[in-house]
């Protein structure tokens, strides 16, 4: 069922070139999950996200420090390998200075047409944060245009919005057969769902989707009896880790990263202004740490979404180095705590260790299986 989704995950780039030469189309790189696909989507591309490779690579020092977080180093050293040579542009919004460095690397040292760098505020909470960040908007609105050589008109926009919306709304309606008492699928099987929706046009991944969701309500899987848990934490696609996770004992039910529902959980809320309502869908999504302060909102969501789902523990995916990520997880793994959330935190490498994250993860399931006997 989940099949085709597998086979996009594992041929991104044979995908784009496909698409590219199918459709006679653009393809932009995407940096950052704050990307607004709807403008991409608008001016005729396919908004595709850069990750890594989940790889050993000894390419990338010579640009970006050995500190930086090894994604971050994974996503430079695939362009420094010319494996993206089928990009017509670049885009980054404005996220933590080690995708800027990566990106400005990118810039420097592989060949591209467009390069725009959207400088969207890190203080979304304050009252100018929305009309700054339209702004900018309008001046990456404007580049395209100048690009592409015609107008992205407002019924290009609507239909950007449309497009990515229902893409948006229908993993939404796959998350909710992920609830207690309506398990259809594995986090596994998720997540090849939702990051292959990150570089697959939009109006093909949805018509995969429908597919998925016509046959969800008669699906059975026998995972009733595996601890419920939710991945927390920086980007993440490391399909070997989930599937490891999954093989001992657990089943991912729900998630908040990037390439996962902070990614696409809100809409854009169609206004006369366009651009408004794009920008202010971007301000309000469920935020990175980056940009989640003074107050950090995206606790309470984290607590909404585990309660909901009926989470039985959290496990912290960070990535080595992510400056943003360290921030939080001292108040984060108190938070869950006070919430009676138990909390595993893993740190991240290009090649994560499977073996010693076995361990730690058998042990944390133990853990919450003694909790449940007391």
């Amino acid at each position: 069922m989940f099949s085709q989704f597998k086979h996009w995950y594992d041929n991104r780039h044979d995908y784009a070139r496909a698409w590219k030469e199918r459709t006679g189309g653009k393809v932009m790189g995407c940096f950052c999950s704050y990307n607004p696909e709807e403008i991409i989507v608008a001016a005729g591309w396919l908004p595709t996200r850069i990750l890594g490779a989940h790889e050993a690579q000894d390419v990338a020092e010579k640009h970006i420090f050995g500190m930086y977080c090894p994604f971050c180093r994974d996503v430079l050293a695939q362009g420094l390998k010319g494996r993206h040579e089928y990009l017509n542009g670049i885009l980054l919004t404005q996220s933590c200075i080690h995708l800027r460095q990566a990106f400005i690397s990118w810039k420097l040292h592989v060949p591209v047409d467009f390069q725009h760098y959207i400088y969207m505020p890190m203080k979304v909470q304050s009252p100018s944060a929305l009309p700054y960040h339209r702004s900018e908007l309008v001046k990456f609105k404007e580049a395209l245009e100048a690009f592409n050589g015609k107008p992205i008109t407002n019924a290009d926009l609507d239909h950007g919005i449309e497009v990515v919306n229902e893409n948006r709304k229908l993993m939404r309606d796959v998350y909710e057969y992920r609830k207690a008492g309506n398990l259809k699928l594995t986090g596994t099987e998720a997540m090849y769902m939702t990051v292959s929706s990150t570089w697959v046009d939009k109006e093909e991944h949805s018509t995969e989707i429908r597919k998925v969701l016509e046959q969800l309500p008669d699906r059975e899987i026998d995972r009733d009896d595996t601890a419920r848990l939710m991945f927390i934490g920086s980007e993440n696609d490391d399909i070997p880790f989930i599937e490891l996770v999954e093989m001992v004992g657990a089943t991912v039910v729900q998630d908040d990263h990037c390439t996962g529902t902070r990614y696409f959980w809100n809409l854009v809320d169609p206004q006369d202004d366009r651009m408004t309502a794009i920008a202010d869908r971007y301000i309000q999504r469920p935020a990175c740490p980056a940009k989640d302060w003074e107050k950090r909102t995206r606790f309470d969501h984290i607590l909404e979404l585990a309660r909901e789902w009926d989470v039985e523990g959290a496990v912290i995916i960070q990535q080595k180095f992510c400056d943003p990520h360290e921030t939080d997880m001292v108040p984060l793994r108190a938070f869950l705590d006070d919430n009676d959330i138990p909390n595993l935190m893993l740190e991240f490498d290009a090649t994560n260790p499977l073996g010693p994250f076995r361990i730690r993860v058998e042990a944390f399931l133990e853990m919450i299986g003694s909790e449940d006997l007391f």
